[in-house]
C-alpha cells in the first residue's frame, strides 16, 4: 500500500491501512482539510468535483462529496469528466476550488485527490503545506444539521469545454474538416472516451476507429501512453491505413500521436509540434520543464521568441509561463498548456490545435515529424541507500562539472552543447532520477553512461 502527498496532490493506492493507502479514512481526512483550507482562503462555499472513469471513483466521489457537505461546502458534481474540464469549470462556477479524482496515468489500483485552487490552478506546495498541517492538526469542527452542503450535478461542461475550444482563432474547423482525417483513438477505457470522440465529431472528423473507449475503468494495458503500451492502438493505424492515432491518459490531461506507419509520433514532440503551430501564427515565448527535450528551444528561437526551463512539474511550468508571457508551454509527457484557454495541460485543446496545424501544413504526420530538428531522450535512475545523501553528490556534481553552463533550479542540469543531463533526486523513492538527451538513442545512452560512472564515484 502506498500514501503519497505532494505537490501534485494526495494520491496511492485504494485499501490497507489508514495513513498507509488511499483509504476512506484519509479520504475524509485530507478532503475536509481541503475544504477548511479553500473556504478560510477565499471565503467561498463552492467546490467543482470530477473523476475519471477508474473503478474505485464512485467510491471515492462519494466520500469526497460527502465531506465537503460535512463542512458546509457547496458541491457542483460534473461526474465522469477530464482535468481540464474540472479546470475550466472552477472559475466558470465562480468556485473556491476544485478537487478531481484520478491517479492520471496510474495503473488501476490508485486514485487520487488532485486539488485546485479559486483560478482552477493546482495549488502551490506552499498551499499544499499549509493544507497538510491542518489535516494533521485533527482540529476541523463538522457542520451540524441544518447548515450541511448541497450538492448540484452539472453535465453540461462537456459542451462547454468544446466550444471554448472551437471558439479560438487559430483552431481551423474547416481545414480540419477539408483534410478528410481518418483517425484511430485509445481512450484507455476512461472519460476520455466520452470526450474525444465527442471533440473529433464537433471537429468534423467523419472516421473514428475506436479502441477502449468505454468509460468503465478496466484500463486495456498500462494507462501510461508509452510506446510499449500502444501496440494495439499501432496496429490499428495501419490496418486502417489511418492518417494517425491518438492516445490519452485516464484523466486526458497527457496526449500523444501515432503516425500513420504505426510508429510513434513522440511524447516529447507533441508539445514542440503544437508551439511551432502557434508560433507561426504569433511571435511569443514558450515553457518547458527541465527534463523537456531541446527541441522546443530551437523551434521557439527560430520564430524570433525566448525559451525558458522551468523546475518539473505543472504547477512550476505554469508560474513560469505566466512570468515571462509565455502564449505556449508544457512539458515533455504530452502535456500542453495554452494560456489562451486556460493554464492547466489539456489533451483536448492540444488535439485541436495539432489537428489544424497538420491539415494546413498538407503534410503527413510522419513527414511533419521529420520536419523538426531530431533528439532522443534516454531515461535511467541510481537506486541509492537509505539515508544517502543526494543533496552532496548533486553538489559533487556540480562542482566536476563547473565549467560547463548548469542550471540547479531541479536538481542539476548540465549542458554539454546541444546535449544536456539532467539528475533530480526522487521525493518518493532513493533514486536519483538521470534524464540525458542527444542527437540519438546511442549518443543519449553514452552521456548518461558517463554520469551515472561519475555519480558512482562519488557514493
Amino acid at each position: 500500500m502506498t500514501l503519497i502527498k505532494s505537490i501534485s496532490g494526495i494520491r496511492g493506492t485504494i485499501g490497507g491501512k489508514a495513513g498507509e493507502g488511499l483509504t476512506p479514512t484519509d479520504i475524509v481526512k485530507f478532503t475536509a482539510a481541503y475544504g477548511k483550507w479553500i473556504f478560510a482562503k477565499t471565503g467561498n462555499n463552492k467546490v467543482v468535483v470530477g473523476r475519471d472513469a477508474r473503478i474505485s471513483g464512485e467510491m471515492v466521489r462519494n466520500l469526497v462529496v460527502g465531506t465537503l457537505q460535512s463542512i458546509g461546502l457547496n458541491v457542483v458534481d460534473l461526474g465522469l469528466s477530464t482535468t481540464p474540464t474540472v479546470e475550466i469549470a472552477v472559475p466558470a462556477e465562480k468556485a473556491g476550488g476544485g478537487i478531481i479524482l484520478t491517479a492520471s496515468h496510474n495503473p488501476k489500483e490508485w486514485n487520487a485527490l488532485k486539488l485546485l485552487n479559486e483560478k482552477g490552478e493546482f495549488i502551490s506546495d506552499a498551499d499544499g503545506k499549509e493544507l497538510l498541517k491542518i489535516a494533521d492538526s485533527k482540529d476541523i469542527i463538522f457542520s451540524e444539521v441544518d447548515d450541511l452542503g448541497s450538492v448540484t450535478y452539472d453535465d453540461s461542461y462537456l459542451q462547454k469545454h468544446i466550444d471554448q475550444i472551437l471558439a479560438l482563432p487559430l483552431v481551423d474547423v474547416e481545414a480540419i474538416k477539408k483534410a478528410d482525417f481518418k483517425i484511430a483513438i485509445d481512450c484507455v477505457n476512461s472519460s476520455g472516451g466520452i470526450f474525444i470522440p465527442a471533440l473529433l465529431d464537433a471537429l468534423g472528423v467523419k472516421t473514428v476507429y475506436k479502441l477502449f473507449c468505454e468509460p468503465n475503468g478496466e484500463f486495456p494495458h498500462n494507462p501510461e501512453p508509452l510506446p510499449e503500451h500502444l501496440t494495439e492502438i499501432s496496429a490499428t493505424v495501419v490496418k486502417n491505413k489511418a492518417d494517425l492515432g491518438i492516445v490519452v491518459d485516464p484523466d486526458v490531461d497527457r496526449l500523444c500521436f501515432v503516425n500513420e506507419d504505426g510508429s510513434m509520433f513522440g511524447e516529447e514532440y507533441t508539445l514542440v509540434a503544437v508551439a511551432d503551430y502557434v508560433l507561426s501564427q504569433q511571435v511569443g515565448n514558450t515553457v518547458s520543464n527541465l527534463s523537456s527535450t531541446r527541441a522546443l528551444r530551437d523551434i521557439t528561437e527560430k520564430a524570433g521568441g525566448r525559451y525558458q526551463a522551468s523546475a518539473v512539474g505543472e504547477v512550476n511550468v505554469v508560474n513560469m509561463m505566466k512570468d515571462c508571457q509565455a502564449i505556449i508551454g508544457g512539458e515533455g509527457n504530452g502535456g500542453i498548456i495554452y494560456p489562451e484557454l486556460h493554464y492547466g495541460r489539456d489533451a483536448l485543446v492540444g488535439i485541436a490545435l495539432f489537428l489544424s496545424h497538420l491539415a494546413k501544413s498538407g503534410k503527413s504526420i510522419s513527414a511533419l515529424k521529420a520536419s523538426y530538428p531530431s533528439y532522443h531522450i534516454s531515461k535511467n535512475k541510481i537506486v541509492l541507500a537509505q539515508g544517502m545523501d543526494v543533496d552532496g553528490i548533486l553538489k559533487k556534481m556540480e562542482g566536476k562539472y563547473r565549467l560547463h553552463h548548469l542550471s540547479t533550479i531541479d536538481g542539476l542540469k548540465i549542458e554539454f552543447g546541444n546535449e544536456w543531463v539532467h539528475l533530480r533526486k526522487s521525493n518518493t523513492e532513493p533514486i536519483i532520477r538521470i534524464y540525458s538527451e542527444s542527437a540519438n538513442e546511442a549518443k543519449a545512452n553514452k552521456l548518461a553512461k558517463q554520469i551515472i560512472a561519475d555519480i558512482k564515484t562519488f557514493i
